[in-house]
């Protein structure tokens, strides 16, 4: 896994072992961001069930202004964290280790407002239910 393009194309990311985690694959990422295009410059990002948080640092390295990661995993946010500091973008990153819906009403609640959300769900019965 690796960051796609922007100033830090070709970073490798790392991500937890096992199944809990099912990172983007890259040719998937670049063809979001290939549809994307310029929006991402500037933008503040929210990335739900961020898992390895690699959609947010592809963001932040094709310029995107600001990135708020939501995961639920202790473990999983920690490499979040471990990853952006590794491509330098501690300062521009917030890593909220809660669960996603909670978080969608405490944003609201403080009136932030994003430019680009990206969520890229776990499988099963247990999220269809609340979406």
């Amino acid at each position: 896994m690796r960051i796609t393009g922007g100033n830090a194309a070709r970073r490798i990311l790392k991500v937890p072992k096992g199944l809990d985690v099912r990172p983007t694959p890259d040719l998937v990422k670049q063809a979001v961001f290939n549809s994307l295009g310029a929006r991402v410059v500037g933008a503040r990002v929210l990335e739900l069930f961020a898992g390895s948080g690699a959609l947010s640092l592809d963001c932040l390295s094709r310029g995107a202004s600001s990135a708020v990661c939501v995961e639920k995993s202790h473990r999983h946010a920690e490499f979040i964290r471990n990853n952006a500091r590794a491509a330098g973008f501690e300062e521009t990153i917030e890593i909220r280790t809660q669960d996603v819906f909670p978080v969608i009403n405490q944003l609201a609640e403080r009136g932030q407002q994003f430019d680009l959300i990206l969520a890229d769900p776990p499988y099963g019965e247990k999220t269809v239910k609340k979406m």
